[in-house]
């Protein structure tokens, strides 16, 4: 336990007395005020779109808003539901209520994407380079090339790197990590663009999506030296604006907990273990040229994030304990641990239906993120300086309006489903980029868990991680900083419709002395800006 400290700072104008007294909380330490508080600055809280969310089955407006680009500082790209319902009025409305990419499996067939043989001579898609996007899944390497390391990682130590050059008339064997790796090249065909002199990938995003590392890998060093081959043969064989990316590794993996536990851990083992020699690496064709890499070292983006399982939803479960789910805690803590351990871009997948689970409720995927979370998943990610996301459904083209299956198993899936979550969602977006993307020029200032807040009218001040917000029940608060510009996101998680909450942000540095009053109502997001004086 560190020993208490007193110092008393005089401070001379309006601003008053201050003082730091001995900490009566554990860690971060409590700033008492003796006297009283400086002139406050409100803030202008940001529109809110009025619509009606929808109640049919199968079916989302996408006109919640009106036109709004994501900055260009920020990607987010398309996999989940239902673009079918738009994209025949209106290809281009995706791109313009806040998504900046697409993923090859939703777009439009010889329009964005030829699927059938080689293009016609002269086609090419009306698609730019960071508008395309592909996820990789298991079954691409495990169906199309034999490779089962993709679902069993303890294959490892049988899986070919490279194999030799064929002799004349023998065929290639395309049983190996580098084919499954280079054929991706061949992407470039399906969009009239491959560069003069051969093929190279021209997608601007390559998710993979293998998941077969676990905590029970027999062999670490083969399995670290697959990934960093994998995502460097990839590379080699893509165009330089091709960024490429995996859902795991990651830094850090909260599973959606958010526990103070989770602030100390250390880098998992697959994220940056440099690959070398094992003894049979060498005759199953591993290259020298990865020696001394990792995969964070030749990966883009890391893609740390969480979905959601049914408890987050259900506003009558226990939120609060440290080993409670919590929506919020969740999205925030997940990325303020991996920007500690890592200074790689985040990158999350995002979905707005429950994940399965073992929870009541939580074995199918039918329950929707209710408004508040979909709406502040859109707005509060963005807080914490992530880079991207990817938006992502397991159901793809939407019919409106149908019947309840008969089967019971399916009830509740895919068309099925109210997709109001959606409306939610990308209203959220639209509240913080429509408004406000001019702050996202890659000179803002994200303060996470530096957010200074007091919950008692002023007289103490905190800056707490996510989980110290959600074990102690206060609201939460985000702030974005950019010259003289606040940009501030609040709300109280889980409260009751007519329940009020009231708390103070105030921002001290760089020449400025910022104080303001957020009232919240409910567990609605607030979002609003203001411009801040500096101290004369």
């Amino acid at each position: 336990m560190k020993i208490p400290i007193v110092l008393a700072i005089t401070v001379v104008g309006s601003l008053g007395i201050w003082y730091l007294l001995p900490r009566g909380l554990p860690d971060p330490d409590p700033v008492y005020l003796i006297g009283s508080l400086p002139p406050q600055t409100a803030l202008t809280p940001t529109p809110r779109s009025r619509f009606t969310p929808t109640t049919r089955k199968g079916y989302y407006n996408i006109d919640v808003v009106d036109d709004f680009t994501l900055p260009a500082t920020k990607t987010i790209t398309f996999c989940g539901a239902g673009r079918n319902l738009h994209v025949a009025q209106d290809r281009t409305k995706l791109f313009r209520r806040g998504f900046s990419a697409v993923d090859q499996s939703r777009m439009v067939p010889n329009v964005e994407i030829w699927k059938d043989g080689f293009p016609a001579k002269g086609w090419k898609s009306p698609l730019d380079i960071r508008q395309r996007s592909w996820i990789v899944y298991r079954n691409y390497f495990t169906d199309s090339f034999g490779l089962n390391w993709a679902i069993n990682s303890d294959m490892g130590n049988e899986t070919v790197y490279k194999a030799p050059a064929p002799k004349p008339g023998a065929r290639i064997n395309r049983n190996t990590l580098y084919q499954a790796s280079s054929e991706l090249s061949g992407g470039c065909i399906a969009f009239g663009d491959c560069p003069p002199g051969g093929m190279k990938s021209t997608y601007g995003f390559i998710f993979l999506d293998i998941e077969n590392e676990t905590y029970t890998v027999k062999d670490r060093q083969e399995q670290a030296n697959l990934y960093t081959f994998m995502v460097k043969t990839i590379k080699d064989n893509s165009i330089p604006q091709t960024e490429v990316g995996s859902i795991d590794p990651v830094a850090h993996n909260s599973f959606g907990y958010s526990r103070a536990e989770d602030y100390t851990d250390t880098i998992r083992w697959l994220y940056n273990m440099p690959a070398k020699h094992t003894a049979t690496s060498r005759q199953r064709g591993m290259t020298d040229d990865i020696l001394g890499k990792s995969f964070v070292d030749l990966a883009d983006f890391q893609m740390p994030g969480t979905y959601f399982l049914y408890p987050e939803f259900d506003y009558s479960f226990p939120h609060t304990g440290n080993g409670d789910r919590h929506w919020l805690a969740a999205v925030l803590g997940e990325q303020e641990v991996n920007r500690r351990l890592s200074p790689k871009k985040r990158l999350a997948w995002q979905w707005v239906f429950n994940t399965q689970g073992d929870f009541p409720k939580s074995a199918k995927a039918e329950h929707p993120a209710p408004p508040a979370v979909a709406e502040g998943t859109a707005i509060f990610y963005w807080f914490t300086g992530a880079y991207g996301a990817l938006f992502w459904d397991d159901h793809n083209e939407l019919t409106p309006d149908q019947p309840s299956p008969t089967d019971p198993a399916l009830q509740g899936l895919g068309n099925d489903r109210v997709y109001a979550c959606y409306e939610h969602y990308i209203h959220g977006l639209w509240r913080l980029f429509k408004h406000h993307g001019d702050l996202f020029n890659g000179k803002e200032n994200y303060l996470n868990e530096a957010t200074e807040c007091s919950y008692d009218g002023g007289k103490t001040w905190y800056k707490y991680n996510a989980n110290q917000i959600k074990t102690r029940d206060f609201p939460f608060v985000r702030a974005i900083v950019n010259g003289n510009q606040v940009l501030i996101a609040a709300t109280k998680a889980y409260a009751q419709p007519q329940q009020y909450n009231q708390v103070m942000f105030r921002y001290i540095q760089n020449g400025y002395s910022f104080y303001t009053t957020i009232n919240l109502k409910g567990d609605e997001i607030y979002l609003g800006r203001a411009t801040m004086s500096r101290v004369k």
